[in-house]
């Protein structure tokens, strides 16, 4: 099923009250289209909204994306107040910025609880809906940090690790069905990502990473600089949903593909360097 032309298309999006996803959220109201809007609190979403845009095609949801409960309530609440699903956007998530040493259990939980199973629960109520009227599409968000790695980033990009791996797999289970899936991966964009209130730092530090610190206390700075507008962010993920078509990666920013392609050049080298050693450990083939 293809992106509806003769309808205002429905949307449910997660993490909208602030950054992209509040961007994403005022972009498709006023393109006419319904949105069913999860976050934490309703109240700082339609705050955040303001006066100045129509919410009347809105519907905001208090949502703890951690109880399967609730986010399964407020995916069949979405298809009753609208009377179908077209599109799925997973959106919400924070930064965490500590050493591998320095992040505790219970910070390990909190992130891959709202960063996977998160998305987990909204998958697997979404999905039989998409999947039944043969038609859809899941846009997932992750990160550049999803596809690399850097000091201090661990556990952030142990969530989005696992989440491309998830939309992968996804993308193929749902193929047949006429779901389309794709993976955002932004750099930094000019939200509040980067600010306190987002991005949370550990409850212990030690003395032996002072570059880690500084680079926590860099991008502290550098909130309000990034290169990324999230308005043409926004802008960039509808238009993909609305085309219907594209790969199944969506970069965002020159920052973001400049990461990758370093990534993919580093990890063609390790191939190469390997290439001799790894037939080795195989079974001998029969001649």
């Amino acid at each position: 099923m293809a992106f509806p032309k003769d309808r205002s298309a429905i949307w449910f999006v997660t993490g909208t009250s602030r950054g992209l996803g509040l961007e994403l959220v005022k972009q498709l109201l006023e393109r006419g289209d319904r949105v069913a809007a999860t976050t934490r609190s309703s109240e700082r979403l339609l705050a955040a909204l303001g006066d100045g845009v129509d919410t009347s095609r809105l519907y905001p949801l208090t949502v703890d994306l951690r109880d399967e409960t609730q986010v399964k309530q407020a995916v069949q609440k979405t298809v009753e107040r609208f009377g179908g699903l077209d599109v799925v956007v997973n959106n919400a998530g924070y930064g965490f910025l500590a050493a591998v040493e320095e992040t505790s259990d219970r910070e390990v939980r909190d992130m891959l609880d709202v960063q996977v199973v998160g998305v987990w629960n909204v998958l697997r109520a979404a999905v039989p809906v998409l999947r039944e009227q043969r038609g859809g599409h899941v846009v997932n968000v992750s990160s550049v940090l999803g596809l690399t790695a850097v000091p201090g980033w661990a556990l952030y990009c142990a969530g989005k690790f696992a989440l491309e791996g998830l939309s992968e797999a996804l993308a193929a289970e749902v193929a047949d069905f006429g779901v389309d899936v794709t993976i955002v991966e932004p750099g930094y964009f000019r939200t509040d990502f980067l600010a306190q209130d987002s991005l949370a730092l550990p409850a212990g530090t030690t003395v032996h990473y002072p570059g880690i610190r500084e680079m926590v206390d860099n991008h502290l700075k550098l909130q309000g600089a990034q290169l990324g507008d999230p308005v043409k962010g926004a802008a960039s993920i509808i238009d993909r949903v609305v085309a219907g078509e594209g790969p199944l990666r969506q970069v965002l920013g020159s920052d973001s593909h400049a990461y990758a392609t370093a990534k993919v050049q580093a990890l063609l080298a390790n191939l190469d360097a390997t290439a001799d050693t790894a037939p080795a450990t195989d079974f001998p083939t029969d001649s």
